[in-house]
């Protein structure tokens, strides 16, 4: 394992993943506002996204049961908003920052789900994607899901958020990317991997969490 990805991650900072190369990601320390705009249906949010330009929405994928909704909720409001039940299809959330607009199209994570994963791949200007950092088992399988979605598209900027790190058991960010090859997804694309939990209802995000965010924006503002 590289050094310096087991020394940032013991420092609890974001790492840039680029082949085999670890780099350190500062984050920005300034705060921004944040608005939530509810949840649609799957028919609503595909009928939204016909009238879109290409490459305006940020695009939230992992398994069933990974805490995207959560992790969404969270960022929108800057409060941890815990969600216990799965998506059933389709979760739009409009992040307003200082310099841009963020549109986030969450995608179900369950097997009958997947198959619309790719079909709005190729729309979007970045991919998120979140994986239970305690669901050992299933690794395997949002390993090979991840590599799949992206294997067409090598220039892809790709932000992996190694959730529940908060739970006994919970793998670090060095195993999440050992776990995950990360290593083996390619030179030309912008990968970032950082760690995160959700805390208590109503609490304050996490630091971690307001990295994500400032991460997740500046990547909105390079990219268009």
């Amino acid at each position: 394992m590289d050094p310096r990805l087991r020394a940032a991650a013991l420092c609890g900072t974001a790492l840039a993943v680029a082949g085999g190369t670890v780099a350190v990601f500062r984050a920005w320390a300034r705060r921004r506002s944040a608005v939530s705009l509810p949840a649609r249906s799957a028919a609503a949010a595909a009928a939204a996204d016909q009238g879109k330009g290409h490459g305006k929405q940020i695009l939230v994928l992992g398994l069933d049961g990974a805490g995207k909704t959560s992790i969404l909720h969270s960022l929108a409001t800057n409060h941890v908003k815990r969600s216990m039940a799965p998506t059933e299809g389709f979760n739009a959330i409009c992040i307003n920052t200082e310099e841009s607009q963020m549109e986030f199209l969450e995608i179900g994570g369950s097997e009958s789900l997947r198959s619309y994963w790719n079909m709005y791949l190729p729309k979007v200007l970045l991919l998120v994607y979140v994986v239970d950092s305690a669901d050992h088992a299933r690794l395997p399988v949002a390993k090979q899901l991840l590599h799949q979605l992206i294997q067409n598209n090598s220039t892809l900027p790709v932000v992996v958020l190694a959730n529940k790190q908060d739970l006994e058991g919970a793998y670090c960010i060095t195993d999440i990317h050992d776990a995950l090859a990360l290593s083996d997804i390619g030179d030309e694309r912008k990968m970032f991997l950082i760690g995160t939990h959700v805390a208590e209802d109503g609490s304050e995000i996490s630091s971690s969490m307001q990295d994500a965010k400032e991460l997740i924006g500046q990547l909105v503002l390079e990219t268009q």
